[in-house]
């Protein structure tokens, strides 16, 4: 894909989740929430970087701020958790368990780094942070980028 078309696809990515998260319906990418919350907590995918040009195989790595990463056998505790990278489909519903499959990829072993295997082609990738018991925090703790993989 060339330059050009990427950078016209991210305006309108960038464009439409903005506008997704002034209106608060959040268009089912993040819920309409900012990926900090009023109190300074949240998450962010460190790496890469959104509109990077990856490789098939990308690390994905992503930090914390106000919540502790634990592995999920660590059960159930306020402020702690492990994250998620759910890639290219949206949310779960909230106060469910996030599925685990190829879409919905798992990193409880408290981990803040994993590679996934991607196809060539524009993927957005998004971090949610969820409890042992992989239910994520409400409102969700999340960030989201696209890549493209060549």
């Amino acid at each position: 894909m060339n330059k050009t078309v990427r950078l016209g696809v991210l305006a309108i990515l960038v464009f439409s989740i903005g506008c997704a998260a002034q209106g608060g319906s959040g268009g089912g990418d993040t819920g309409g929430m900012d990926r900090v919350s009023s109190s300074g907590k949240g998450i962010k995918i460190v790496k890469p970087r959104t509109a990077e040009s990856v490789d098939n195989k990308v690390e994905v790595c992503i930090e914390a701020d106000g919540y502790t990463v634990e592995p999920a056998k660590n059960g159930v505790n306020e402020g702690k958790g492990h994250h998620h990278l759910i890639i290219d489909v949206d949310l779960p519903p909230a106060g469910q368990p996030i599925p685990k499959d190829s879409n919905h990829v798992h990193m409880g072993d408290g981990s803040t780094c994993k590679t996934l295997e991607l196809s060539d082609g524009m993927h957005r990738i998004q971090a949610l942070f969820a409890k042992g018991n992989h239910v994520p925090y409400d409102p969700p703790v999340t960030d989201s980028i696209v890549v493209f993989v060549q």
